[in-house]
């Protein structure tokens, strides 16, 4: 048998048939080197771009709190998916200036 099977269950947050699982106290959130990876990506968006931000390694309330600054900062929408924050239309520049008083590092990705 083995534990891999064992180890794939606990990172688990989602199910197509029960939903969103409630997190354990456990729920390891994939630690951050430090430099928060945005990317502006439009595949799929109906051709409207929103700004990608991962990599930074938060807990899910440190995550929300920092999208919160994101959008009041840039006067738009967008949502936290998981690890990552994601920002509508492109503004690179406010996002950086946000992450870095964050303590971030940041890296732009692709186009």
């Amino acid at each position: 048998m083995g534990n891999h099977k064992m180890h794939n269950d606990n990172n688990l947050v989602y199910s197509t048939e029960t939903g969103r699982i409630k997190e354990d106290k456990t729920t390891s959130v994939t630690p951050s080197d430090g430099t928060a990876k945005v990317r502006r990506e439009t595949k799929g968006r109906k051709g409207k771009g929103v700004m990608t931000i991962s990599g930074l390694g938060l807990e899910p309330k440190a995550l929300k709190d920092l999208a919160s600054k994101l959008k009041k900062t840039c006067g738009c929408g967008g949502s936290v998916v998981g690890e990552t924050i994601e920002i509508q239309g492109d503004k690179r520049e406010q996002i950086k200036t946000v992450l870095e008083k964050s303590g971030f590092k940041v890296k732009f990705i692709g186009g």
